[in-house]
């Protein structure tokens, strides 16, 4: 059980301009024209963040599943750091006070970020001591210096010796050492030595390198770790013979990430390379500090890092908590989630194995992770063999380091195909991968394009040109998730498979539009940012306002990551007070109130966070019918409601007009998903979430496709008319 501290840190909510919570504020003040009628992205997010760690103390998830939802959290609080805070950072630094919609400056937000992240953080520590107890009952200790044994210690000197020892550097820092460079998201160990025969004392640094294991592993025979840095010191005679150990800590920086492109770049690729390297050099914007450290270190620590008092936070525990994933072993089945093998959609072998033939027959739906991603690989690998192909066309914006998908490519090249392939390089975090994989694809012969400089290449399609009975075909995937088969076995997204005619002629225009600035007069069915997605989104919520008017059947179903875009929620809010019944499943940040009244009161907005995560984006208007109806407008999209997906970011929205598969989005995916009770949060009118059963309790969403098989995918087990 979490104790009192962690359950008030596991429920974050949002704060005013006085950095009161929200409950403090009349819910009569909140009205279409106040600022407060939107919730800050910043604080929505680290409420998102409470909520994946307090699955690390949900009784129903096996230990090492809590343990690696405790390191989810970890990491997506680093990440946060890196790149949203340092982005209020420096607006704060160049004195830029326009603020944001709910009306606070910069300055207001890192201070009301600052409560609420460290809460986070301390909750964390606390969730990570429970598990470590609970996995103790089950024979997984990490373990502290006093109870290692002698055999323990020659062990440990050993693995020290051959393993550690050759890998690490101790730095001292003196008038005569300067102040080494610690890297983004280094963990250094700070040591306080007195020197033989003196009274003076030595500060030493002693950082330790990414490529080393977090926890070392004493046996084969048994799950018993230590910590990296408890070795370090176990074994510190092996680095200061004679030297007497005064004191030590650990600290731990995250730095500034985000990068800037200079718009007169001409080569992408060396701009990026140069980029990442910057990015290990960029500004600390926060410092995590062991409270033993040494108060001389801490103050050298400090005052060379140049960081202020309000990014310094101390904690009794460990550092660097996403490392702990690394005590996550594969072998230990019980203690974590029973293994599920994905389905392989009935469609495909239906017509032995042909995915052109199962999508000349008829449009589907692949719903992963519950059903094989390798549909979609295997779909790229038939291109790349098949001696009808003429052309392929791909985006990619995150795949994975020894990408089928990519190798699928390269062999299309090699076979004489011509293969276009659309690589997104601003893709966060995974700059360095994709800059390497499309060095693969140049060599290959693939004609390689890295889109625009001030437009993200955010859409999911693969293009496949086929010459049948002479005349070329198109056959096309739309994604709502990444061509990435490892995050697919965990991210529910959907993949639509067609040869519409019409859709190739609009895939054939996005992808013009990104390789030669071919500005589109006219899309047939696609909707695309930065150019028609945000104007037919809007269309369709003012004509569910004229059914609402008229006295018609009017709602809206949403799904989606995160709702931010300002204009977009005022429409929302503009059809709620037209009547319009609107359901919104927003797994991560929501900036929209639900339920105020005189405001949103029919609305009604939930997170789900479970075992998988929810990434698929789906959009569905009843246009004039009550949902779920086969008359309903439905959409699946590449592109969450936020600015920068609808303004900055080349993104797609899709129609789905076959029968069979537009019952599938409403009838099983978006009605298990509103209907969901046993991972779900629903917000308050306060704008905090709660749960409204008992954890792991009612209908679960994810068991339900886990058990049953969709209905696109089904092939001849239903029918198809």
């Amino acid at each position: 059980m979490m104790n009192k501290k962690t359950q008030a840190n596991s429920n974050i909510v949002p704060l005013n301009d006085e950095g009161n919570e929200l409950s403090a504020i009349s819910i009569d003040d909140i009205n279409l024209t106040s600022s407060n009628r939107f919730i800050n992205r910043e604080i929505s997010w680290l409420a998102f963040n409470s909520r994946v760690l307090e699955e690390a103390s949900n009784p129903n998830h096996p230990l090492m599943e809590r343990l690696r939802f405790l390191s989810i959290s970890a990491n997506n609080l680093d990440e946060f750091y890196m790149v949203r805070v340092a982005g209020l950072k420096a607006q704060d630094k160049a004195g830029v006070y326009e603020l944001s919609q709910e009306g606070l400056s910069p300055k207001e937000q890192l201070e009301a970020i600052n409560i609420d992240a460290k809460r986070l953080i301390y909750a964390q520590q606390d969730v990570v001591r429970d598990i470590l107890d609970k996995l103790r009952d089950v024979d997984v200790s990490l373990l502290d210096e006093n109870e290692l044994d002698d055999d323990d210690r020659a062990n440990l000197d050993d693995i020290f010796m051959n393993q550690i020892y050759p890998g690490i550097t101790p730095l001292a820092v003196d008038s005569s050492h300067p102040f080494p460079f610690i890297p983004n998201a280094g963990l250094v160990m700070g040591v306080e030595l007195r020197r033989p025969n003196s009274d003076d004392l030595q500060n030493v640094l002693i950082p330790i390198p990414h490529t080393l294991d977090r926890f070392i592993r004493l046996s084969k025979k048994s799950y018993r770790y230590v910590a990296m840095e408890k070795v370090i010191l176990i074994c510190m005679n092996r680095l200061f013979p004679d030297f007497t150990i005064v004191g030590n800590g650990m600290f731990r920086i995250i730095r500034d990430s985000e990068v800037e492109i200079d718009e007169e770049a001409e080569d992408l690729v060396r701009t990026f390379e140069t980029l990442l390297r910057q990015r290990r050099r960029g500004n600390v914007i926060n410092l995590a500090i062991t409270t033993n450290l040494p108060q001389g270190l801490k103050d050298v620590v400090i005052g060379q890092l140049g960081v202020f008092e309000e990014d310094i936070i101390e904690l009794d525990g460990y550092l660097g908590l996403a490392g702990f994933r690394q005590m996550i072993d594969k072998k230990q089945t019980d203690l974590q989630f029973p293994s599920y093998t994905p389905r392989y959609p009935e469609r495909i072998t239906d017509f032995n194995n042909d995915c052109f033939a199962a999508i000349r027959n008829k449009d589907f739906v692949v719903h992963h992770p519950y059903e094989s991603f390798e549909v979609v690989v295997r779909f790229l690998e038939q291109a790349a063999r098949d001696k009808k192909v003429v052309a392929i066309k791909q985006t990619l914006y995150r795949t994975s380091n020894d990408s089928p998908i990519v190798r699928a490519l390269v062999d299309a090249a090699e076979n004489g195909k011509s293969v276009t392939a659309l690589v997104e390089l601003k893709a966060r975090f995974d700059e360095a991968a994709n800059i390497r994989w499309a060095r693969d694809l140049e060599r290959a012969g693939v004609q390689v394009v890295y889109g625009f400089l001030d437009l993200k290449i955010h859409s999911k399609i693969s293009m496949v040109v086929r010459k049948e009975e002479h005349k070329m075909r198109s056959y096309l995937h739309f994604g709502t998730g990444n061509y990435h088969p490892i995050t697919a076995k965990t991210y529910t997204d959907l993949s639509f498979f067609t040869c519409d005619p019409a859709f190739g002629r609009d895939a054939a225009i996005v992808f013009n539009y990104t390789t030669g600035y071919a500005s589109p007069n006219k899309l047939e069915k696609l909707g695309m940012a930065p150019l028609t997605l945000r104007g037919k989104i809007v269309d369709h919520i003012d004509a569910e306002i004229e059914y609402a008017k008229a006295g018609r059947p009017a709602n809206i179903w949403i799904k989606l990551n995160s709702l931010v875009d300002g204009p977009i929620i005022d429409k929302l809010y503009e059809a709620s007070l037209a009547g319009v019944q609107i359901d919104i499943v927003a797994r991560g940040i929501c900036c929209l109130r639900a339920g105020i009244p005189g405001l949103s009161e029919n609305i009604r907005v939930k997170s789900i966070v479970g075992r998988f995560l929810e990434h698929s984006r789906i959009y569905c208007f009843g246009s004039g019918h009550q949902l779920p109806s086969n008359e309903a407008s439905v959409y699946l999209a590449s592109a969450d409601l936020m600015p920068r997906n609808l303004d900055r970011r080349v993104e797609t929205m899709i129609p789905i007009e076959n029968p069979t598969v537009k019952k599938q989005v409403l009838d099983q995916v978006m009605y298990a998903n509103l209907k969901d009770e046993a991972q779900s949060w629903y917000m308050q009118k306060d704008g905090s979430y709660k749960r409204t059963k008992p954890i792991g309790e009612g209908f679960s969403a994810h068991t339900f496709f886990m058990t049953n098989p969709s209905l696109s995918g089904r092939g001849k087990a239903i029918n198809n008319k």
